[in-house]
């Protein structure tokens, strides 16, 4: 009977113990666990507003403003935009291992490849959305001056500038401002050693060299491929 009251008591110590010390333990990883539950939540509030806004501007267009739709769907997951910028963007960060958090391997470059996409997405909804509601034309369209001079200005200028409804170009207001957004936005859910204004505004800066550079291939692009892929 002793003996059993001895391994009682000490079952019933031991239980104290456990249940004593599984509060510290616990409010740890509950805290780790808010962390991600709100880095997470920051960034689906950041991904849905945009496009909530955007849904709700283009319901209100009119048939002539209806291909920012189509736009917004190219840019973001378009054959160019999933095949060729983001594997390039995610292979040239994973070499020069930027950000760091994410490793010079294929699981940062995977992570990099996502965080691309999820920027481009956001910018291109805060885009779409702006220029619905501001009436600018967000497609690139070929100079009509086949002067090779002219048309590289008119890709410069092309960067910053965009047709209004009545035809005229413009500053490019909903770029900026999507361009902008994104990348000071996205510091809620990137890595630490990226989430500040310094690396906010050269991603600001890349965008607009990224757009200029995109322009530059829809513009000659064809000709390059007649000069090399022409038929003999």
């Amino acid at each position: 009977m002793l003996v059993r009251m001895a391994l009682g008591s000490a079952q019933d110590e031991n239980r104290t113990n456990k249940i004593a010390s599984w509060p510290d333990g616990f409010t740890m990883r509950a805290v780790f666990d808010v962390k991600k539950r709100k880095s997470v939540l920051k960034l689906i509030v950041a991904l849905s507003l945009p496009l909530f806004v955007w849904l709700s501007a283009s319901a209100q267009t009119t048939s002539a403003e209806k291909p920012s739709i189509k736009w917004f769907v190219k840019s973001t997951v378009g054959p160019s935009s999933l095949f060729l910028y983001g594997p390039l963007s995610a292979a040239l960060g994973t070499a020069t291992n930027s950000p760091e958090e994410y490793g010079p391997h294929w699981a940062g470059f995977g992570k990099r490849y996502g965080m691309r996409l999820t920027g481009v997405s956001t910018g291109n909804a805060m885009e779409a959305s702006l220029g619905a509601i501001w009436g600018e034309d967000l497609r690139y369209f070929p100079s009509p001056n086949r002067a090779f001079e002219a048309r590289v200005e008119y890709v410069i200028s092309s960067t910053f500038a965009a047709p209004g409804r009545d035809g005229r170009f413009r500053p490019a207001y909903a770029r900026f401002a999507g361009n902008v957004g994104n990348n000071f936005l996205s510091n809620t859910w990137r890595a630490d050693s990226e989430a500040d204004a310094g690396h906010a505004a050269l991603r600001c800066l890349y965008g607009v060299l990224g757009k200029m550079g995109s322009n530059a291939f829809i513009e000659f692009w064809p000709d390059v491929r007649k000069l090399v892929f022409k038929k003999k």
